[in-house]
């Protein structure tokens, strides 16, 4: 199986099953995590984090705090597609797979800019 991301300069494959997607809250600036299973039903959320709270930013009920991040698993089915929108405000996103974590533009190849991302599960070729 394979991550797929598409860009504005294309689709660009990663051949993982699982990853942690983070990004830092435009606003209150606190750094948001969440794990990703990649499957034939499509992605699945595992399991969120966020280290603080802020407006937009509240932590369900259900999140414990653990080593100073509120983490909790949502619970909804395998979406066919995530599409990530770019803030100037923000940083980019990064994807974190194997103890290292890059930004999608490192990933692509490219600056993404103000484009949208999509991802979604690829069949492998």
């Amino acid at each position: 199986m394979s991550l797929c991301l598409a860009t504005a300069g294309g689709v660009k494959a990663l051949a993982l099953s699982a990853f942690t997607l983070a990004w830092t809250h435009s606003i209150a600036k606190v750094e948001w995590q969440e794990d990703w299973r990649v499957t034939p039903a499509g992605l699945e959320l595992v399991q969120a984090r966020v280290k603080g709270t802020g407006p937009g930013m509240e932590p369900p009920p259900e999140a414990r705090l653990v080593d100073g991040w509120f983490q909790w698993q949502p619970t909804r089915s395998p979406m066919p597609e995530v599409v990530l929108g770019n803030s100037a405000a923000a940083g980019e996103w990064r994807l974190c797979h194997g103890g290292q974590c890059r930004t999608l533009s490192e990933i692509v190849g490219h600056p993404i800019g103000a484009n949208v991302t999509k991802m979604g599960f690829c069949k492998d070729p």
